[in-house]
C-alpha cells in the first residue's frame, strides 16, 4: 500500500470514529456496551439515529445547505445519469460520517452521493448502493437514504437492474414496480424502532405510489417507449449468487416479473418515514433474462453492458417523472 493509500485509509478511519462518537452523544438509548462494541466493529443499533443524524448534518453541510426534493437511487450501471444534473456537487460515501463504506466493491456503483439540479428540483443521486451480500446490515444499507429523508426529501425514485422472469419481457425493457416480495433474512425494522422515523408496525399494502405509477405510464407514451413500459412485481433475493432454475420457476408461479438482489430494504425505509410524505417510485431495467429462461449463461458484465445501452431510453425517462413531479407527495388513502 501506497503513502497516498495509507492516509486515505487513516482518514477514513478517523472520520469513522468521529461519526461513532457524535452518534452516541447524540442517542438516547446510549450505553458504555454499545460504544465498547462499536469501537470493536460491532453494529449497535440502538445509536442508529445518531449515525442517521450525522450523516444527515454533514451532508447539509457538505452541500452548503441545499434543499433536497428527490432521491435517486442508481442501480447496476445507471450512474452515468448523474452527468444530465446541472451544479453537480459529487461527495464520496466515505468522506461521510455516520455512513457504511464496504471495501468490497461492485462493479457499476461508484459509492458517491451527487446532489445537483433537474430543472427546479434538487436531487440526490446515490450512485451505488450498498448491497447486503457485501455484509453490510439492512440499517446501513438504508442509511444514506434516512440521512436524505430526514434532510427533507419528499420523492424517492429508485432504480435497479434485475432479471426478468415475465416471459413477455425482453432486455432493455423497464418494470414500474408495483409491488415487491424479498427473500432477505430480515428488514431494516428488525431490532429497536427508531420511533422520531416511523411507526414500529408500518402499513405497507401499497408502498409504491399510484400516482407516479400513472405518471411514468403517461410519460412513457409521450416518449414513444410505452411498448418497453412493463408494471410487475419485483423480487429480492439475497445474492451474490444468480438464481437457480428452480428458484425461478417457483417465481413464475407466483407471479413476480422481475428478481433482483436490492431496493426492498430501501423502499421498506421509506415507507416506514413519517415525519414528512414520501412518494415512492420504483423502475427496474430488465438487463437479461433469468435463470431458466435465458439461454446463455448469467454474468454481471452483461448487466452492465445492457444497463448502458439502455441509458438513451432512461435518462431522459427519468429526467422528465422528476421534472414534472408534483410539488407535494399525495397520501395514499386506503378503501374502508
Amino acid at each position: 500500500m501506497g503513502l497516498i493509500s495509507r492516509v486515505s485509509s487513516a482518514l477514513i478511519t478517523a472520520r469513522n470514529a468521529k461519526g461513532i462518537v457524535d452518534a452516541y452523544g447524540r442517542s438516547p438509548d446510549r450505553t458504555v456496551k454499545g460504544l465498547v462494541k462499536e469501537a470493536l466493529g460491532i453494529e449497535d443499533p440502538y445509536i442508529e439515529l445518531g449515525k442517521i443524524e450525522v450523516a444527515a448534518d454533514n451532508i447539509r453541510r457538505m452541500t452548503g445547505d441545499r434543499s433536497i426534493d428527490v432521491v435517486l437511487g442508481l442501480g447496476s450501471g445507471l450512474g452515468e445519469f448523474t452527468e444530465l444534473m446541472t451544479n453537480r456537487q459529487v461527495i464520496p460515501k466515505d468522506r461521510i460520517p455516520g455512513l457504511v463504506h464496504p471495501r468490497n466493491k461492485v462493479s457499476g456503483h461508484a459509492g458517491n452521493i451527487v446532489v445537483g439540479d433537474i430543472g427546479i428540483k434538487t436531487v440526490a443521486a446515490i450512485q451505488g448502493r450498498e448491497h447486503l451480500y457485501q455484509g453490510v446490515t439492512p440499517r446501513e444499507a438504508v442509511r444514506a437514504l434516512r440521512a436524505l429523508l430526514y434532510n427533507g426529501a419528499r420523492y424517492f425514485v429508485v432504480s435497479n437492474a434485475a432479471g426478468g422472469i415475465n416471459p413477455s419481457y425482453s432486455p432493455g425493457d423497464f418494470m414500474v414496480i408495483h409491488n415487491h416480495d424479498s427473500a432477505a433474512p430480515y428488514s431494516p425494522l428488525v431490532g429497536p424502532n427508531i420511533d422520531k422515523l416511523g411507526d414500529r408496525f408500518p402499513d405497507m399494502t401499497d408502498p409504491y405510489s399510484l400516482d407516479l405509477i400513472e405518471l411514468a405510464f403517461e410519460i412513457a407514451e409521450e416518449q414513444g417507449i410505452l411498448d418497453r413500459l412493463r408494471k410487475g412485481v419485483y423480487f429480492q433475493k439475497y445474492g451474490p449468487e444468480y438464481e437457480t432454475r428452480h428458484q425461478i420457476q417457483k417465481l413464475l408461479k407466483q407471479g413476480v416479473g422481475a428478481v433482483g438482489m436490492s431496493t426492498v430494504p430501501e423502499v421498506i425505509a421509506a415507507k416506514h418515514f413519517i415525519m414528512h410524505p414520501v412518494g415512492i417510485l420504483g423502475i427496474t431495467l430488465i438487463t437479461n433474462l433469468a435463470a431458466g429462461i435465458s439461454k446463455t449463461p448469467l454474468a454481471h458484465p452483461e448487466v452492465e453492458a445492457e444497463a448502458k445501452k439502455a441509458q438513451a431510453r432512461f435518462q431522459p425517462f427519468v429526467e422528465e417523472i422528476i421534472r414534472r413531479l408534483p410539488v407535494e407527495p399525495r397520501k395514499i388513502e386506503l378503501a374502508a
